[in-house]
């Protein structure tokens, strides 16, 4: 991967690619997986916490040395599943069928697929029976071996106790000097009968050795992403431009269009209107809001909003019911009343905005003072801020309060007030007093 961050930590539509294997094995029935980690585990201990066990390989002398080094976690288990970490998109079915292989005489079961060209994964050698006789590395394999097209796809089932058994006898006598689970395989179908399990979707074959490699298990897994979101009725219009992270949640009668990107905790309601060309992150959508060409990060809309085009909500903006944002409106740790309309090139930050608030063209609440510090401007329910207001922070426009255009805004103004001016002062009261 020629990168510092270990490669099960890679992410992959928004979640560490080892994750996934995490989650096949649970879905399959396994309570708590062993995750087996090198000595210097720690960066991976910290991305999946307590929701794997974990044993420690402290050097890396194979698949089937680190194997050994999770026996101990097997104690009072009658079966096993190991899959590889680097392997996302092995599905709990496929799990679950080599499970439900291994009865009877058998011993273990792995799962095989057909490929159509040159692959780095071991051969299955059959024999005149086509019953499996050995897995053969791609890098010890003969010419002839390497034509076979079934290959080992890296998932297993096995009995513990022979497992335990089997892993005693197996030896580094290989171009890599390593201990190969694969050559476990092979001595447990010398001894007893082993099993193929055939995977049909090729994705499952998808392993992750490199950049370009997990750039292929994205778009496999983001075809997933979307077939399911489909399947649960949201309609993407272009799945070839839509970008979905695994970790989003979309609601029914939701339409997706085209080049639009949902990344992390980003939840969207039913009935909503998302794009063309919106990117919304760790985000909380309403139901019936309309976000287009616009950008959210850390914020949190209100139902029947509108957002965009080309606005952009910040960390800590949360927007009510029936608010409308224009064009090039920005927000940051703002909170906005029901109703409330903020259009055309504003920029509201460390702001309060009460419901049924017109925000003029050009807004700008200026909330860095010279102390170096951040300030609020809170605006009541129903003022009316003329476009090229500038609200000098800390500020307070009351209730009803109107300031004229390019009003500079550098005292509090009563409710019901007009303030105009640079600096603006009140020139009078809607209601006729003082």
């Amino acid at each position: 991967m020629k990168s510092n961050l270990p490669k099960v930590l890679h992410p992959l539509c928004g979640r560490p690619m080892v994750s996934y294997a995490a989650d096949a094995v649970r879905r399959a029935g396994v309570r708590r997986p062993v995750l087996v980690v090198g000595a210097d585990g720690a960066a991976v201990r910290a991305a999946l916490g307590t929701r794997v066990g974990y044993a420690v390989q402290r050097r890396p002398l194979g698949t089937g040395h680190a194997v050994a080094q999770a026996l101990p976690r097997l104690r009072g288990h009658r079966l096993t599943y190991v899959l590889y970490a680097d392997m996302p998109l092995v599905s709990p079915a496929t799990l679950r069928a080599l499970g439900e292989a291994v009865r009877g005489d058998v011993v273990a079961a792995l799962a095989t697929t057909i490929v159509q060209h040159d692959h780095r994964f071991g051969r299955i050698v059959r024999d005149d029976l086509q019953r499996f006789r050995r897995i053969v590395e791609d890098k010890d394999a003969t010419p002839e071996e390497r034509a076979i097209r079934e290959v080992n796809l890296g998932a297993y089932c096995f009995r513990v106790p022979e497992l335990r058994r089997v892993l005693q006898r197996i030896r580094p006598t290989n171009r890599q000097r390593e201990y190969y689970l694969t050559d476990a395989v092979n001595l447990l179908a010398e001894d007893g009968l082993v099993v193929t399990v055939t995977v049909t979707d090729p994705d499952e074959a998808i392993g992750i050795n490199s950049r370009a490699e997990l750039s292929e298990a994205a778009r496999a897994m983001r075809r997933r992403i979307l077939e399911r979101l489909m399947e649960s009725g949201v309609s993407v219009v272009d799945p070839a431009t839509t970008f979905v992270d695994a970790t989003v949640r979309i609601g029914r009668d939701t339409v997706i269009h085209p080049m639009t990107i949902l990344t992390g905790r980003t939840e969207v309601g039913p009935d909503c209107v998302i794009g063309p060309g919106a990117r919304i992150h760790d985000s909380v959508v309403g139901r019936g809001v309309r976000v287009q060409d616009s950008w959210l990060e850390e914020a949190r809309l209100g139902d029947g909003s509108v957002v965009g085009p080309y606005a952009h909500l910040r960390h800590g903006t949360v927007v009510g019911r029936g608010v409308e944002i224009g064009n090039y409106a920005e927000m940051k740790q703002v909170r906005v009343g029901d109703r409330t309309k903020v259009h055309h090139k504003s920029y509201l930050g460390d702001a309060w905005i009460g419901a049924d608030v017109n925000i003029g063209a050009g807004t700008i609440t200026c909330n860095y003072g010279l102390d170096r510090k951040k300030h609020r401007t809170t605006i009541g329910d129903g003022a009316y801020i003329g476009s090229d207001s500038m609200l000098v922070a800390p500020v307070r426009i009351g209730r009803g309060a109107i300031t004229g255009a390019g009003a500079v805004v550098t005292k509090d103004v009563p409710p019901r007030s007009v303030a105009v001016g640079v600096p603006a002062r009140v020139i009078r009261v809607l209601d006729g007093k003082r």
